[in-house]
């Protein structure tokens, strides 16, 4: 049975006699099948002996003026279960106060030029509040390796550099975006969309496959094709569409080599989507 706790504490006496290696999954909640698909990672990743734990905290310091913290989705009791169903032992779902006692922090990490473009650049002080939680909660938990999802690319990059920069202890595993029959990514935000937004979103993926099947043309026929086909689309506003270095999330030259990251966001009614695809040119070992 998957146990909750709520506060610090709770967490750590209940984890305290789990040994093995800790597998951690940081969540906003609103949990579905993509958050069920980094669980499982990470119960395949510890074994019948390690544990898996999730934890569940809509992040204040990660929602800029005018965004949707408060009507973000809470859906506690169902994000239990389903993280259970998928193999965690352990439910962290502590409150803000919780985490940020003195109702937020004097210090904390700051992401840089790799969070200034894109992401960073369409929604200020996001990442510096994402890493700022992130290590707070790889501390709290005690992870040896945590789980995120290939859709937020941008995050993936900066919690690696991140970890890299800080000599943090924990291995970063990322998982294969999960997507809709149609390809559309899972997300706790496609919950906004009308019928016929939900069918226009599906522009984002067709952009990215469009993109890929580019790919022996070379970087510049990748965004050509990727652009061609968000352009056609209606009821999508693009934000930007982009092909980066993974590494860096810095642009990719007409003539790179090796590992890159095709990605989109864009509007469609009132929600903003993002997805990507990872690609690769020429020979990568």
């Amino acid at each position: 049975m998957t146990l909750l706790t709520h506060t610090i504490a709770e967490y750590r006496d209940a984890v305290a006699a789990r040994p093995g290696t800790r597998g951690v999954v940081l969540t906003m909640g609103a949990l579905h099948e993509g958050h069920a698909a980094l669980v499982r990672a990470a119960r395949e990743h510890v074994g019948p002996s390690g544990c898996v734990v999730v934890t569940v905290f809509v992040n204040p310091l990660q929602f800029g003026a005018g965004e949707d913290f408060d009507r973000y989705p809470r859906t506690l009791d169902d994000d239990v279960a389903l993280a259970g169903k998928a193999g965690a032992d352990v439910v962290l779902a502590p409150g803000v106060r919780e985490v940020y006692p003195d109702g937020g922090v004097l210090t904390g990490i700051t992401a840089g030029p790799m969070g200034a473009g894109y992401e960073g650049a369409a929604r200020p002080g996001h990442f510096d509040g994402m890493l700022t939680v992130v290590a707070k909660l790889l501390h709290i938990t005690g992870a040896d390796v945590t789980f995120f999802g290939q859709k937020d690319a941008q995050q993936i990059a900066l919690v690696r550099r991140m970890a890299a920069d800080l000599n943090f202890p924990v291995r970063i595993e990322a998982v294969p975006t999960v997507r809709e029959p149609d390809g559309l990514a899972r997300s706790s935000r496609n919950r906004y969309l009308s019928g016929t937004e939900r069918q226009d979103a599906v522009a984002l993926s067709r952009a990215l496959f469009a993109g890929r099947d580019a790919l022996p043309g070379g970087p510049a026929a990748v965004r050509s094709a990727a652009r061609a086909e968000l352009d056609a689309a209606a009821g999508v506003t693009a934000d930007y569409l982009a092909l980066v270095d993974p590494a860096t999330f810095t642009d990719a030259a007409d003539d790179h080599t090796g590992p890159a990251v095709l990605a989109v966001a864009a509007r469609v009614g009132g929600t903003r989507l993002i997805d990507n695809l990872p690609l690769a040119f020429g020979d990568v070992e």
